[in-house]
Formats: C-alpha cells, structure tokens, sequence
C-alpha cells in the first residue's frame, strides 16, 4: 500500500491499495474514509495537487463508492 502526508487543512494523509484501486483518505476532521474503484492516476493527482481539498471535491466526492473505516470504532455515551 503506498502511504503520503499532505499539506493540507482537509485531508492528513492518503494511501492506496493498488489490488483493491482502494484510496484511504484521513479528513482531518471526521477520520478516515475508503474510496473503492479508484485509478492509481488520481491518487498520484491527488497527492501532487495544489489543493488537495479543492482536488477532493472536484474530483474524487461522490464520483466512487465510499465507506468510513470499518476498524473505526464509535464511542457513545450509555444510558
């Protein structure tokens, strides 16, 4: 899986599975999300843009099907 920080103040890293063309995309603000059937081209784009976040939602939102991290586990208050 290939992995990148990014200098941006919407996205925190990026990684891809190329078996999968699987993108993980860690939002600063709300975690991680899975983005599945995307091409290798993009996240290279992503990763060189200057503006990840403008990339993001030009690009890559609501264009490939997407999942919040399954490992992701939720805390909620009981009770």
């Amino acid at each position: 899986m290939r992995a990148a920080k990014l200098n941006s103040t919407m996205i925190s890293r990026v990684a891809y599975d190329e078996e999968a063309e699987a993108l993980s995309i860690w939002f600063r603000e709300t975690g991680r999300y899975i983005y599945y059937g995307v091409p290798r081209a993009i996240y290279e784009a992503l990763r060189r843009a200057p503006s990840a976040g403008r990339y993001f939602n030009e690009c890559i939102r609501r264009r490939y099907r997407c999942v919040s991290d399954p490992e992701r586990r939720r805390f909620r208050p009981t009770g």
